[in-house]
């Protein structure tokens, strides 16, 4: 939002509106944090922190710049509900320095330390019960319906790499390039503005947590049965687009799964797991969890004994957990057919039986259910944890053990 400094200035001598509001110093963090909540619970806008009120810059001095932004950051962070992601940019106007801070239109509602705010004129209101009723029920249906086919705030064409968006629409340019992003819903159309959506960004982005945080996959191997750093061997944070995120943990399991065999004639080995489930298991983690849902990412630990992996998100629409083996419900249909187009290498290919990450016959509950029990003797179990989805895979005796 106004992106070239000349049409800032413009906007500057104007004087604040529904779009922009003026600020000489950071006073009040709770003050600011109203402000923010305010344009992002309406159409967004932008914070000129330097400026006085009647459009006077006055700037301020480079320490305090640089302190400022910090404060703005953790105020967002700390002081709003949930955060608010903001684009911050230091400018120098008139050989004075101010802090634009760009705040999106969000998808979410979001409360300050005192209140919910919408910003009308030149000012911040608080929402009467009625306005923030709709608020939330409009916002609530935006989340839940298509979630991945919504834009990511601060997001444009370039967010995405022609490399890996090419994967989908074929080695095309100019506005033929635009065109095709925008049908497979890569890009959306916003106010004469385009932005990557929330599966562009994850199937199109090697940064993709820079603008979902926590779109990643966190994985720990621990030798002993609870999560103790002293049997901690190692840890990972698995980032990039999701194909590359579900290879990565599938090989951290694959390199921890140990083999046993027999000492006989016609050696026989049976792994702790079968990879097959894994995959599986990995493949519906990615796919089905709640992108919404900030602060959390998709956990995967290792035990001596058995393999727990956490999604976040409720399960959808009217599932439950003992209709998970019978019944097929995807959360987000764009990344499921995203995924789908996309091919395995021949490794993971001989390993896992199928020719893409997702081949959508709803089989692959029943794989990890009826593969792991065959090894270990012991039925997966899935588990809700408030609003999160826990799978356990118990890990097979060794053959030594069994002997």
């Amino acid at each position: 939002m106004f992106d070239s400094l000349s049409e800032l200035i413009e906007k500057i001598a104007l004087g604040e509106d529904s779009t922009i509001e003026f600020k000489s110093q950071l006073s009040s963090r709770d003050s600011l944090a109203d402000e923010i909540t305010a344009f992002a619970n309406a159409k967004g806008g932008v914070i000129l922190m330097g400026v006085e009120d009647n459009g006077d810059i006055v700037g301020m001095e480079n320490s305090q710049l640089n302190e400022d932004e910090k404060t703005v950051i953790e105020v967002c962070r700390d002081s709003i509900t949930p955060e608010v992601n903001i684009f911050t940019e230091k400018l120098l106007i008139d050989d004075k320095n101010i802090l634009k801070i760009e705040v999106p239109h969000s998808l979410f509602v979001h409360k300050s330390p005192n209140g919910y705010f919408m910003r009308q004129g030149s000012s911040k209101r608080e929402m009467p019960p009625e306005q923030l009723a709709r608020l939330m029920q409009s916002r609530s249906q935006a989340r839940i319906i298509n979630f991945d086919e919504q834009f990511v705030p601060n997001t444009d064409k370039d967010t995405l790499q022609r490399e890996l968006y090419q994967r989908f629409i074929g080695a095309t340019t100019g506005d033929d390039e635009v065109n095709l992003l925008c049908k497979r819903r890569l890009l959306v159309k916003d106010n004469d503005k385009y932005m990557a959506s929330v599966a562009g960004v994850l199937m199109c982005s090697n940064r993709s947590d820079e603008y979902l945080h926590h779109s990643f996959v966190k994985a720990v191997y621990y030798t002993g049965t609870t999560r103790d750093a002293n049997y901690q061997i190692d840890a990972k944070d698995f980032k990039g687009t999701l194909d590359v995120q579900i290879i990565d943990a599938f090989k951290f399991v694959e390199k921890y799964n140990k083999v046993s065999a027999t000492k006989n004639i016609g050696r026989i080995d049976k792994p702790q797991y079968s990879m097959r489930a894994v995959f599986e298991a990995l493949v519906n983690a990615v796919v089905h969890r709640d992108y919404s849902k900030h602060g959390s990412t998709i956990r995967l630990f290792m035990f001596a004994d058995r393999l727990e992996i956490y999604s976040p998100g409720a399960l959808a629409n009217t599932l439950t957990i003992d209709s998970l083996p019978y019944n097929q419900v995807t959360r987000n249909e764009l990344l499921a057919r995203l995924l789908a187009e996309i091919a395995l290498d021949d490794n993971a290919n001989k390993l896992v039986n199928r020719r893409s990450f997702l081949e959508g016959r709803g089989e692959g509950v029943g794989i990890i259910l009826k593969e792991s029990e065959q090894l270990s003797g012991k039925k997966p179990v899935y588990e809700m944890y408030g609003e999160e989805l826990c799978l356990t895979i118990f890990a097979a005796k060794s053959l030594q053990n069994d002997e």
